[in-house]
This record gives structure tokens, C-alpha cells and sequence, in this order.
């Protein structure tokens, strides 16, 4: 157990912050860019830049410059080394504190509710969102559907994609083409963005579905890096795609018809 004397863990002493707090609750969601960070936290830029900064030092957000806009970063929240902190910060106060989360369990509805409908947009459509599609349909066995599409797709599905998914997951996609992104005839629950290039061009789905953006590098444009790029990005995609089933199984979705697209 703690002592009286021992200072508060470093999570603690970051998160207690009310702005940097906000600015953590904010990038749970995805990752943002500080403009954004600035008019959700209603407050000046250099004050969000500075509490930003500490929350860097400490390891709990990291930051990227926009493949899109390159003078522009994206903040993005680690996860996993806030579940390890927070583990922790639990445990420094009683043992019995440090627990691990309980696996997301997706309730068996009645046959005619529609599973959450998620999807996922890059520009080409041949990498990073079907690796998340199909990386988001194997870990959920059918309680969600995953869908994916580009905003200007190539003509066929990456072969280091194809080979990555087979080799590491098991997961076979090398019959699947390439969708374009305005063909797609369906509601979507949550619409995610992989590729800062798309999150410009993704259009409006309407108030019923819930936005978000992973920042998530190409595979296809690191050369020099082969295979190992693909490697990197599905790791990262599948680590995301882990955080996001809980958000999934929260809540059921409302009774609802969907036309499927083409």
C-alpha cells in the first residue's frame, strides 16, 4: 500500500490537470490536429500547445506530421501505455487495484437489429482500411459490420496487404477489389479515417454517424522498408482496432434497416 508521504504517480499528476484532461477525453476519440484541440478545449492555443507539451514529456500523446498538410501534426493518445499507467497508479495505492479489463462481450440481439456498421477510408482502399476491415471483422466474428472504401481507389488490393493479413492473422483478402467511397450505399454507426489526405475528402455521412481519424502512415509509400512497412501499419491498425471493441459493445444500435452497397 501506498505511504502518506508518497507522492501521487505521474499519471495522476498529469491527468488530474482539468485542461489536459480535456485534451486526453478529446483524444480518446482519434487523433486531432491542435486547432481542433484548441476549440474543443475553448482555450488559447499556446496554453493548449504548452499542456500538450507536458503530456508529450510524460508519454501519454505523440504527435506526426499530416501526410496531407506537412506544416500540420496530428495528436494521438497511446492507449495502451495509459492502461499501463493507470494500472499502475491503481496498484500504487492497494494491490488489489491493479486489474486487468475484461474482454468486450457483444450481446446476441433479435435477428432484425442490425449489428454497429463501421467503416473504414483511406485514398487508395488497397492497404490501411482493408487491413482494418478485415482485422475489425475477425476480432468481432460477425457482431459488427466492417466495411471499407477509398477516396480515389487503386485498382487493386496491395500485395503486401494481402500478404501481411494471410501470414500474421490468417486472414485471406486477395479476392477483395477495391471500393470507391461514393458507391457505397448503407448507414454507418462510426466512420473512421486512416488516411489524412481522405479525412478531407471523406463527405458527411450525416449526424447518425460518429467521426474519427487514425492517423496512420502508408504502407505502400515507405519503399525502402518493404514488407516490414505493412508489418508496422497492421500492428498499429490492430491495436487500434482493440481499443475501439469496447466503444462497439457498449451500447446496442437501434433497430434499423441498411441497404448494403454494391
Amino acid at each position: 500500500m501506498a505511504s502518506p508521504s508518497q507522492a501521487a504517480p505521474a499519471f495522476v499528476r498529469l491527468a488530474a490537470h482539468p485542461l489536459r484532461w480535456r485534451l486526453l477525453t478529446a483524444l480518446a476519440d482519434g487523433d486531432l490536429r491542435v486547432r481542433e484541440l484548441t476549440d474543443i478545449a475553448a482555450a488559447p492555443q499556446n496554453l493548449v500547445s504548452y499542456h500538450l507539451r507536458l503530456l508529450r514529456d510524460g508519454g501519454l500523446v505523440t504527435a506526426a506530421r499530416s501526410s496531407h498538410d506537412g506544416r500540420d501534426s496530428y495528436y494521438r493518445l497511446d492507449l495502451d501505455r495509459c492502461a499501463h499507467a493507470l494500472a499502475g497508479a491503481g496498484a500504487a495505492l492497494h494491490p488489489a487495484l491493479r486489474c486487468a479489463p475484461a474482454p468486450p462481450r457483444f450481446p446476441d440481439g433479435p435477428h432484425h437489429q442490425a449489428p454497429p456498421a463501421v467503416l473504414f477510408v483511406c485514398t487508395g482502399n488497397s492497404a490501411r482500411s482493408p487491413i482494418a476491415e478485415a482485422l475489425l471483422s475477425h476480432h468481432t466474428g460477425g457482431h459488427v459490420a466492417a466495411a471499407s472504401a477509398g477516396t480515389r481507389p487503386r485498382p487493386e488490393m496491395h500485395p503486401g496487404a494481402v500478404q501481411v493479413l494471410r501470414e500474421r492473422y490468417g486472414i485471406d483478402i486477395s479476392a477483395q477489389r477495391p471500393r470507391r467511397l461514393d458507391a457505397l450505399r448503407r448507414r454507418f454507426d462510426r466512420v473512421i479515417t486512416l488516411c489524412d489526405r481522405a479525412r478531407e475528402a471523406c463527405p458527411d455521412f450525416g449526424d447518425h454517424a460518429r467521426h474519427a481519424h487514425w492517423s496512420t502512415p502508408d504502407p505502400a509509400a515507405a519503399a525502402p522498408d518493404g514488407l516490414a512497412a505493412f508489418r508496422r501499419a497492421a500492428a498499429d491498425l490492430d491495436a487500434r482496432v482493440h481499443h475501439l471493441l469496447p466503444l462497439l459493445a457498449q451500447t446496442p444500435p437501434p433497430t434499423r434497416m441498411t441497404e448494403e452497397h454494391p
